[in-house]
C-alpha cells in the first residue's frame, strides 16, 4: 500500500471507529430496548422473538451514526394484517414519543437517550429465499456477516462507509441510489479490506459481478451485481444507479492518485440566489424551462421513480419535437420548503420553425411509398416531392415553441409517473428562461450544483 494512502486510511479509520464512550451508550440503548421488546412480545398471544440487525448490530456503524434496529420475527403462517397490528402495538410501548413509518409495511421510529431506534416486524422464515416480505431477509444479512467480519474488516467497512458518504454515493434509497451499508459490507469483505476494493474499482469495466457463495449464473441485468449470499435471486447492487457506480470509480482513481483526507468529507452546499442563477442562464445561452408543482403525497422511494420516468418521458417528447434537451434533472423539497416538486429541462433549442421536414419511405418501396404519398397529395403541404430516393413533404409543426408544447395536453401523452401525472394535470408552474430563478429560495442548492457540475 501506498505509504500516503495508508497514512490517510488509518486517520479516517480512527475518525470513522466509535470511542469507548459511544459503544457503551449504544450498547446501553440496545439492552433497553431488547428488554422492553422482549417484555412487550411475551405478553402477546402468539410465539415472537426479537433480533437486532443493522450496522449496530454487527458493528460496522461509523461514528456519529447513532442508529439501532431491532426486528420483531413472527410466525410465517401469521396474517400480515395481524403481523403489522402486533408489531405496531409492540413498537409504541417500547418506544416513548414513538412514530409510525411506511416502507413496505409500517414499522415504528423512536429515539432514547439521542438513539435513533426503529423497531421492525417481520415474519421469521426458515430461509431467506422464503421471505413474505423485503425486511424478511435482513436478520439472515446479519447472521451471515457475523461470520465474515472481523474487527479489521469492521473497520475498513467504516472507512468506505465515509469515503461513500464524503463522495455523495452512500444509501440505497431512491433519492439517492447509492451503496447500501449490506453492499459496502459484502465488498469489502470480498476483496479484503478498503485499499483492496478502491484498488480493484479502479479497474472495473461494467457489467461488474460477485457471486460470494457461488450460487450460480443466475442473469442480472445491472451495471453491477452482488449476488445476495442468503438468496440468490437478488443482486445486492440492484438499487445502485450507474451515475453512482462511475462516480465510486472516479473518486477510487483520484484517491489513489492523490491520497487525502477531503474525500471522506462531505462537501458543504452551496446555494445560489436568484441574481446569480439569472447570470448563469445568461451566460449559458441555453433555454432552461422548470415544470414546478405540488408534491404527491408519497413516500421518497415511492416519489423519485416517478419523478426521473416523468422527466425522461417529457426528455423524449421534448427531443421529438426538435427541441434538443441539453440536460435535464428532478428537484424535491422536503416539508420545510414547501413541498414542491420541480422537473427541469434545460434546452438548446427552444424555438422551431413553423415548417418541419418529413421523409417518407423510398420510392423503390412500393406500397408503402403510395401510401405515403396518397396521404400527403393534395393537403396544404410542400410537397410531396422527391428528394434523393425518397418522397419528402415539408408541413406545419403542432408546436413551434418548447413552451407551448409543456402549456398543451399533448405533454401527457408523454410517459410519466402516474401520480406526478395527476399533480401536473390538478396544478403546475411553467417557468422558462430567467423565470427559472425563481426557484432560488427553494431550490438554491439543487440549482447550484446543477450549475457547476462535478463527478
Amino acid at each position: 500500500m501506498d505509504e500516503a494512502l495508508g497514512d490517510v486510511v488509518a486517520r479516517v479509520r480512527e475518525r470513522a471507529t466509535p470511542a469507548e464512550a459511544e459503544r457503551a451508550r449504544i450498547e446501553r440503548v440496545v439492552e433497553t430496548v431488547l428488554t422492553r421488546t422482549i417484555e412487550a412480545v411475551d405478553a402477546l398471544p402468539v410465539d415472537a422473538d426479537v433480533v437486532q440487525v443493522g450496522s449496530t448490530g454487527r458493528g460496522t456503524w461509523v461514528s456519529g451514526d447513532r442508529d439501532v434496529d431491532v426486528f420483531v420475527r413472527f410466525p410465517p403462517d401469521l396474517d400480515r394484517a395481524e403481523l403489522e397490528r402486533y408489531g405496531l402495538a409492540v413498537g409504541n410501548e417500547v418506544l416513548p414519543r414513538s412514530r409510525e413509518e411506511y416502507a413496505e409495511h409500517p414499522y415504528v421510529g423512536g429515539e432514547i437517550d439521542g438513539v435513533s431506534v426503529d423497531l421492525v416486524p417481520c415474519f421469521r422464515v426458515a430461509s431467506a429465499t422464503e421471505i413474505r416480505s423485503a425486511v424478511d431477509r435482513t436478520p439472515f444479512h446479519t447472521q451471515y456477516l457475523e461470520r465474515q467480519l472481523d474487527d479489521r474488516l469492521a473497520a475498513d467497512v467504516r472507512v468506505c462507509k465515509s469515503f461513500l458518504a464524503g463522495i455523495d454515493a452512500y444509501g440505497s434509497d431512491q433519492r439517492t441510489r447509492g451503496f447500501s451499508g449490506y453492499l459496502v459490507e459484502l465488498l469489502v469483505c470480498e476483496h479484503g479490506g478498503f485499499v483492496e476494493l478502491i484498488e480493484a474499482a479502479a479497474d472495473w469495466s461494467p457489467p461488474v459481478r460477485f457471486d460470494p457463495e457461488a450460487h450460480g449464473e443466475r442473469t442480472f441485468e445491472d451495471p453491477l451485481v452482488v449476488v445476495d449470499p442468503t438468496d440468490p435471486r437478488r443482486n445486492v447492487a440492484a438499487v445502485l444507479s450507474t451515475t453512482n457506480l462511475a462516480r465510486f470509480q472516479h473518486y477510487a482513481r483520484d484517491l489513489l492518485a492523490d491520497p487525502r483526507e477531503s474525500c471522506f468529507a462531505s462537501r458543504e452546499p452551496h446555494s445560489l440566489a436568484a441574481e446569480a442563477i439569472r447570470e448563469e442562464i445568461a451566460a449559458r445561452g441555453t433555454t432552461p424551462i422548470a415544470l414546478r408543482f405540488p408534491m404527491p403525497d408519497l413516500l421518497d422511494d415511492q416519489l423519485y421513480p416517478q419523478l426521473r420516468k416523468s422527466s425522461a418521458g417529457i426528455g423524449r417528447a421534448l427531443d421529438d419535437q426538435g427541441f434538443d434537451v441539453l440536460r435535464r434533472d428532478v428537484f424535491a423539497a422536503d416539508e420545510a420548503n414547501g413541498r414542491d416538486c420541480v422537473l427541469l429541462f434545460d434546452l438548446e433549442v427552444a424555438e422551431r420553425p413553423r415548417i418541419e421536414r418529413h421523409e417518407g419511405p423510398p420510392v423503390g418501396v412500393r406500397d408503402h411509398a403510395r401510401s405515403f404519398y396518397e396521404t400527403y397529395a393534395d393537403t396544404d403541404v410542400y410537397g410531396p416531392f422527391i428528394d434523393g430516393d425518397r418522397y419528402v413533404v415539408e408541413r406545419s409543426r403542432e408546436f413551434t415553441g418548447a413552451a407551448a408544447f409543456l402549456r398543451s395536453d399533448a405533454l401527457f401523452a408523454a410517459a410519466l409517473g402516474a401520480d406526478v401525472e395527476t399533480a401536473l394535470d390538478a396544478e403546475c408552474d411553467l417557468l422558462v428562461g430567467a423565470e427559472v430563478a425563481d426557484l432560488a429560495d427553494t431550490f438554491g442548492t439543487e440549482l447550484a450544483c446543477y450549475f457547476a457540475p462535478n463527478p
